[in-house]
């Protein structure tokens, strides 16, 4: 793989690649919708992720070139870079912009771009993209951004040149990802705790369930307003700025402020939910993966009744996934509506299951899913091995 984007870059570029970089995608293990509940998240880094060679230029030009999208660029170093449509490329042109109005000295560069997650899939393709551009160009140039910086420059990137409300978690997840570690992480402080999680015996599969997730949007911003509604409501008596300040015994004694019944079940999924994480980072630490697996379910059961953002498609998958021995858990991740549903799988039983639920879910739902084995594996960072002549 890695000699043949060497060779791909020199037949596009008539030159090597001086350096390679990659940049991985992400899963969040458990702890959905709690980002903007002040709580905490636990994702981790995968095995799949976005690989960018480099070369210098002496012309004073960018030029973007992806292996994924046809679409390619050659843009001045000083123009005032802005958004493009919807094109691929918009998310480095969107690094180099942040860097350049930070008054970083940057140089021509010959790019190339390759990626092996899935797109649209939920795992963070945009993140990866982002954070492996800012970490090369802070590598190549001295530009002296802490690793947290690139992280908040990112999103900076998403949230305003791409124009994406998203979170921190995932631009975290795939800078500070450690291999065979999850992260927990609290998305308002960004304190972080890297948990041992060795899955022995077990890997991490990841089912796309291939439904374009075009209710995410709407219904995500509609759960915000929700929890907003509810800490209002707790608000009348407790002194807390989010949901996740207090666990599922305090909620049980407060819950009656809260009089919409809709509106409970939402913030009872998020504390609930927050406590989850909590026993899974033990769980892991204690190297318990059948304890971990039942919050798993547990999760993807509060998704589906207390949070509605699950759906047919992923539920299916659950459902084929508690049937399956060789299963010690799974749940959706993400959002909802589509996307992904995650599954701890032992190794040996992967290429059975990988058939039997493809098959399950093509008979329910009418199409085929994609089913990937991935590892717990390292954040961004230098592929020396790849420079050219090695």
């Amino acid at each position: 793989m890695r000699t043949d984007l060497q060779e791909q870059f020199n037949s596009l570029y008539g030159k090597d690649a001086t350096e390679t970089f990659f940049s991985p995608g992400r899963v969040n293990l458990i702890g959905e919708h709690i980002d903007y509940n002040g709580g905490l998240v636990m994702p981790c880094a995968i095995t799949f992720g976005s690989y960018l060679l480099v070369a210098p230029n002496n012309e004073n030009v960018f030029r973007f070139k992806s292996l994924n999208f046809n679409e390619q660029a050659e843009v001045l170093l000083q123009a005032d870079h802005k958004k493009t449509g919807e094109v691929w490329y918009n998310y480095p042109l969107g690094v180099i912009s942040y860097f350049q109005k930070d008054g970083k000295n940057l140089q021509g560069l010959d790019l190339l771009f390759y990626g092996d997650i899935p797109i649209g899939s939920g795992l963070s393709s945009s993140a990866s993209i982002e954070v492996v551009t800012a970490f090369a160009l802070n590598d190549l140039f001295n530009a002296g951004y802490s690793k947290l910086e690139l992280v908040k420059l990112s999103q900076a990137v998403e949230n305003k040149f791409i124009g994406v409300n998203c979170g921190i978690m995932d631009q975290f997840a795939v800078a500070f990802g450690e291999k065979d570690k999850a992260l927990m992480l609290n998305c308002d402080s960004l304190d972080y705790q890297a948990v041992d999680s060795n899955l022995g015996d077990y890997l991490l599969a990841i089912i796309n369930t291939n439904k374009p997730r075009k209710l995410a949007e709407s219904k995500y911003n509609e759960r915000v307003q929700e929890c907003q509604t509810a800490l209002a409501a707790l608000k009348q008596e407790l002194d807390i700025n989010y949901l996740c300040d207090i666990d599922t015994e305090t909620f049980g004694k407060y819950k009656h402020l809260i009089t919409d019944a809709v509106v409970q079940r939402r913030a009872k999924h998020v504390i609930e939910e927050n406590d989850r994480v909590k026993l899974a980072a033990k769980a892991l630490s204690n190297n318990n993966l059948a304890e971990f697996g039942r919050l798993m379910y547990a999760s993807h059961q509060s998704l589906r009744e207390l949070y509605e953002v699950s759906g047919i498609e992923l539920d299916t998958v659950v459902d084929y996934a508690k049937t399956n021995p060789n299963v010690a858990g799974a749940r959706m991740t993400g959002a909802g509506f589509g996307g992904c549903a995650i599954a701890l799988v032992k190794k040996d039983a992967f290429g059975k299951f990988s058939e039997e639920v493809t098959a399950y879910y093509t008979d329910k739902i009418g199409y085929a899913p994609s089913v990937y084995a991935s590892h717990i594996g390292d954040g961004v960072g230098i592929l020396n091995e790849v420079v050219a002549g090695k």
